[in-house]
């Protein structure tokens, strides 16, 4: 068990009242006040779209948006989980401790949500010896995070489950070890993830984006241009990335790829399931590896059957070795999807190279962190193909309206866009967007904006909030 450092400050004004109306919502369902509450934030990924899994560097930056958990025990041996948003019903589950045997990705036609939340009590309960745990839980959830939209509103809930599970059974655990078991705990939704969002939710920081690299899970703060302001604007397409295969097939044909470049350079294939492993078996620098895509690769669709054939394996045998959990298509993309994941972590190396340069003006940074944003969508739409329309048009119509450049974030296949702009242009930009891609649409005319376009700053991580003499007038920030 690994001690958790605390930094403790008050609320600021405006979470303070959001934690009053959870605290009073908890309340009259439950007649007792929370023992204290849980903030995670939602996240932006500024570079670095679909790499996390294939084990590269990413970058994204905590956001203002959060889930708030309101949790305190029970003497009776359940779960009771409530939701102040009336669109998502409640839940109970009878026997706590049972969680940990429940298998939470029957539903193909996407996750209830509190599954979500139970993915992180079951993270959790995994990890915690039994004389730690607690008989009952009685818990209350709040989110502003715009849902099935690309900035983590399912993670941060995984995220903030773990996170108070973990706190109310007073068991130690680091920032790192938490973001990595809420790693694996999402799989059991079904989604076969990285682990962006989640380092990002415990690892975040005030005033600086963080560089997050994996095996082993570290951060490293990102300076941004002063100047710099980021604009997320919502594409009004919700996309959740459990309801179907289009993320996990991206991850497989990934995987594939590698296994296949390493097959063709005589490296054990078995040994290979990340584009980074084979890369390191290699030895080889990025701008290389796309050579060796160029040249080990097909443009064209390979079937399961190809695979097997190149691999010299049996399709059994693959789907033990490549973890063919389900797929839901017979042909797979492989050379346009390596080619994303290595040009693209080019540009997150690049992004960070160009932030650190202090003897660069800012408007030329500004220019070419916005130029390779604007080069990442279209690897996302080209290669990747994980964009929409709507999403296309709208890094258009960002870019026409003053922005340096723009891109996709998240999953994909819809939610948001996120543009770069100027502290000095960042108002005249939005309206300008809002003009040009909302209110010449008839349908979004009534749009409410406040959670459809915003500008964003990094924020701090995953907290806990304490309340003194058992009462929500005196609250105060326990950050971890």
């Amino acid at each position: 068990m690994l001690k958790v450092q605390y930094d403790t400050h008050k609320p600021d004004k405006k979470l303070n009242n959001r934690l009053n109306i959870l605290a009073s919502h908890f309340r009259s369902n439950f007649r007792q006040t929370p023992s204290f509450f849980v903030r995670v934030p939602g996240r932006v990924n500024l570079i670095g779209e679909h790499i996390d899994y294939c084990g590269y560097s990413v970058c994204p930056m905590a956001i203002e948006h959060d889930i708030l958990v309101a949790i305190s025990k029970s003497d009776e041996d359940e779960l009771q989980l409530i939701n102040i948003d009336d669109k998502y019903p409640n839940y109970e589950h009878k026997g706590l401790r049972k969680i940990k045997n429940l298998r939470l990705d029957e539903n193909h036609t996407g996750p209830s949500w509190h599954k979500y939340f139970l993915c992180g009590v079951k993270g959790a309960l995994e990890v915690i010896p039994e004389e730690h745990i607690p008989k009952g839980l009685l818990t209350v959830v709040w989110g502003n995070i715009p849902p099935n939209a690309g900035l983590s509103s399912s993670s941060a809930l995984v995220s903030a489950a773990l996170l108070a599970t973990v706190h109310i059974c007073q068991y130690k655990m680091s920032k790192e070890d938490m973001a990595t078991v809420s790693a694996k705990a999402e799989t059991y939704i079904g989604t076969q993830g990285g682990g962006m969002d989640q380092a990002i939710a415990f690892l975040g920081k005030a005033g600086s984006a963080k560089l997050i690299k994996f095996n082993p899970l570290c951060a490293f703060d990102v300076a941004l241009p002063k100047n710099a302001v980021f604009v997320i604007a919502h594409s009004l397409v919700d996309h959740n990335k459990a309801s179907n295969s289009y993320f996990n097939t991206r991850v497989l044909e990934c995987r594939f790829a590698a296994q296949i470049i390493a097959k063709k350079n005589n490296i054990d294939w078995c040994n290979v399931p990340k584009l980074i492993d084979v890369q390191k078996c290699l030895n080889k620098t990025l701008e290389e590896m796309t050579a060796i895509v160029m040249a080990n690769l097909k443009e064209e669709h390979y079937t399961l059957e190809e695979i097997c054939q190149i691999l010299e394996t049996s399709l059994d045998e693959l789907k033990v070795i490549s973890n063919v959990l389900h797929y839901r298509t017979q042909k797979f993309k492989l050379k346009q999807r390596a080619l994303h994941v290595f040009q693209e972590a080019a540009r997150v190396a690049m992004f960070q190279e160009i932030c650190e340069l202090e003897d660069m003006d800012e408007s030329t940074q500004l220019c070419q962190l916005g130029n390779l944003m604007t080069k990442s969508h279209q690897s996302l739409k080209n290669l990747y193909e994980c964009s929409h329309p709507r999403i296309d048009t709208l890094v258009t119509k960002a870019i026409e309206s003053g922005a340096f450049g723009a891109r996709l974030t998240g999953a994909g296949w819809g939610g948001f866009v996120i543009a770069i702009t100027t502290a000095e242009k960042v108002n005249d930009f939005m309206e300008s967007l809002k003009s040009a891609f909302y209110y010449n649409n008839e349908e979004l005319r009534n749009t409410d904006f406040s959670n459809t376009i915003f500008k964003t700053e990094p924020k701090e991580g995953a907290g806990i909030i304490m309340s003194s003499n058992n009462s929500c007038d005196k609250l105060k920030f326990v950050y971890i």
